[in-house]
């Protein structure tokens, strides 16, 4: 165990669950009425038999005949017919909630903070760790949010059953032995409180040896469990992308050599918490339960003894020693219960840390104007950027004008500044030095979301969902299905989508439906061009657009692209510079600076970064074709 881990007090511990049990009930408040009815009924209803038997033996023991057993008996099983049939309901309900509400809740909890957080600390690497450390300990022994659910419920079935213990209890104690009976000394105000610190001195012994056992659990760091068991076992299992690969290389055999290899066995023999097992965790755990087991023995002594005496009826003997025995049981899982949450407020640690990133962006109350014209202009004025915590400036001095209607071509080799360049002008990130302007006016004035509606943008790792084309073209449930269709055709999609067996309503890939299609890289590259289209954005910006798709259909592209683009403001970035002669005017990154700008005839005649990159890529080109004439001759 860490030791920013074993420092935490108790004050601290009860602090951080009860922030936790807030977060909770904000984020899933039906599922703490339902798991309370099930785990009320679920402690009670033993006792509901337990007291009519009593009563039922009683009577057939003391010969009292059908007229008082018969009426006994029948209520015996109609309150444990009702009370199994209202535990199922309870039950059945609760897990309702659990599947349908309470599970996609705790997702929600880390997908709305992401999401809602600032870009540049959803993307920092720190901020990914630390989801990922959240939910490898969620993967591990469910610790964390997830844990004080459960909690929850055990918390409240130990602390009824112990007060339905108590109830049927009481009168063990108060229920004299006849004078003169040998056993007389048992009606001594002295019995009770012994039996109680009997009983708190055995269940506070198990609950220490629990605790302490449950500590070598806590301590073991479960997260390279879990990254083994994904990368080797669940990346063979789910992973389609890799299934071929597995074949062909018949990786199988590697995968179980590593599977069984000991330094990722976190269970077996001989594991971290396979040897505790063996040993001090072993003996604890066994010491736990024996000391419950010896109590409930001087329990069954007790009762025992004073129905000898003939301080009550046979029938009774049941009654009580199955309330102590439940009271035993929930005092036991009370202590653990506790013991359990404070295990796990140390878990709680980074849900807190990750919850309480603040939004350092300005938002912005100016609202971008609705132009018909779409007259935009945006500027880049001597603007520098570095990433956080690094030293290295991603882009120097960077100053441009877009034109209106203009298509701006960014080229560059990797790591030249291209991608930083979008991440600014779509307010992804902020400028460390200079501004940006938009109309004359800097972007940071303006309404976050109302500046962002201003472009649609196909990234470089875009993703499709797996559900119906049409949606999937407008990013939502309800959509204009004519202007997806139109959309998709001049995405030159056309006609694959007459191939489609419900058209729009076709699902992509199958994990959601069996009719879904599979669909290739240039097919999912035009679809996200459809979306683009379908948003209607005043800026267009295409990361590599073209990149999956086959020479015919990016001919197909660039021949229309005009069309496709219309009176909108396109940004295209490509490595292939050949692509790149359609548009009005080339920026040239190099080393976070833009280094050249112009058309694509001025860049060539000049001596300059594009004009030694274009002859590169053209030697590359003829390179192959003449290969490809070698071969066919």
């Amino acid at each position: 165990m860490s030791e920013n881990k074993s420092r935490m007090t108790l004050r601290e511990a009860f602090a951080a669950t009860r922030r936790g049990y807030s977060i909770l009930w904000k984020a899933m408040p039906k599922i703490f009425p339902v798991s309370l009815a099930k785990n009320a009924l679920t402690a009670l209803s033993p006792y509901v038999p337990l007291y009519f038997t009593a009563r039922l033996v009683n009577a057939v023991a003391g010969g009292g005949g059908g007229g008082e057993a018969w009426p006994l008996l029948a209520a015996l099983l109609l309150s444990t017919a009702l009370a199994g049939a209202a535990q199922a309901a309870a039950s059945c309900r609760a897990q309702v909630i659990d599947n349908g509400y309470a599970f996609p809740a705790r997702c929600r909890l880390h997908v709305d903070k992401m999401l809602r957080m600032d870009f540049q600390d959803a993307d920092d690497p720190k901020t990914l760790a630390l989801l990922n450390q959240i939910m490898e300990d969620e993967n591990w022994a469910s610790w964390g949010l997830w844990k004080l659910k459960d909690a929850f419920s055990r918390l409240v079935e130990a602390v009824l059953r112990i007060a339905g213990a108590l109830a049927l209890s009481a009168s063990l104690f108060t229920l004299p032995v006849p004078q003169g009976s040998p056993l007389a000394a048992l009606n001594s105000p002295w019995c009770l409180p012994a039996m109680l610190a009997l009983m708190a001195g055995a269940v506070g012994l198990s609950a220490l040896c629990y605790s302490r056992a449950q500590t070598f659990w806590s301590a073991i760091d479960g997260s390279f469990f879990n990254r083994a068991f994904n990368a080797l076992c669940a990346h063979a299992q789910f992973n389609r992308s890799a299934s071929a690969d597995i074949r062909v290389y018949a990786q199988d055999k590697f995968l179980f050599q590593k599977a069984a290899d000991p330094a990722l066995d976190g269970f077996g023999p001989n594991s971290a918490i396979g040897r505790a097992s063996r040993g001090p965790r072993g003996l604890l755990t066994a010491a736990s339960e024996g000391v419950v087991r010896a109590y409930s023995g001087a329990v069954y002594l007790f009762v025992g003894l004073k129905a000898l005496g003939g301080a009550f009826g046979v029938g009774a003997i049941a009654q009580y020693v199955g309330a102590l025995a439940g009271l035993s049981k929930g005092a036991a899982d009370l202590l653990s219960v506790l013991s359990d949450l404070r295990e796990n407020a140390q878990f709680l640690l980074p849900v807190f840390q990750l919850l309480d990133i603040p939004n350092r962006m300005y938002q912005g109350s100016l609202t971008t104007e609705k132009r018909a014209d779409r007259n935009y202009e945006i500027e880049f004025r001597d603007v520098s950027f570095r990433y956080p915590n690094t030293d290295a400036w991603a882009l120097r001095h960077v100053s441009m004008k877009f034109k209106v209607g203009g298509r701006l071509a960014v080229v560059g080799e990797n790591g030249s500044g291209k991608t930083t360049f979008i991440k600014l002008l779509c307010r992804l990130y902020d400028p460390t030095e200079g501004v940006i302007l938009l109309n004359g006016i800097d972007i940071r004035k303006y309404r976050y979301g109302d500046y962002l509606a201003l472009f649609s943008v196909v990234f470089q790792d875009f993703k499709l969902l797996s559900q119906p084309l049409g949606k999937n073209v407008a990013a939502s449930e309800d959509y204009d299905r004519a202007r997806a269709e139109q959309c998709l055709v001049k995405a030159g999609f056309g006609a694959r989508l007459e191939q489609l067996p419900e058209g729009l309503d076709t699902f992509l890939y199958r994990d959601f439906d069996e009719g879904g299609v599979e669909i290739s890289g240039g097919e999912a590259q035009k679809i996200a061009l459809a979306r683009v289209l379908y948003q209607d954005a005043p800026f267009i910006v295409l990361d590599e657009p073209t990149a999956a798709l086959d020479p015919e259909a990016e001919a197909e592209v660039y021949t229309k692209f005009n069309d496709i683009v219309e009176d909108k403001t396109a940004v295209y970035i490509s490595h292939r510079l050949s692509s790149c002669r359609f548009c009005d005017e080339i920026a040239v990154f190099d080393g976070g600076r833009v280094v050249q700008q112009g058309t694509h005839d001025s860049l060539l005649e000049a001596q300059g970064k594009y004009r030694s990159l274009w002859e590169a890529q053209a030697q590359y080109y003829q390179k192959r074709r003449q290969a490809r004439e070698a071969d066919m001759e």
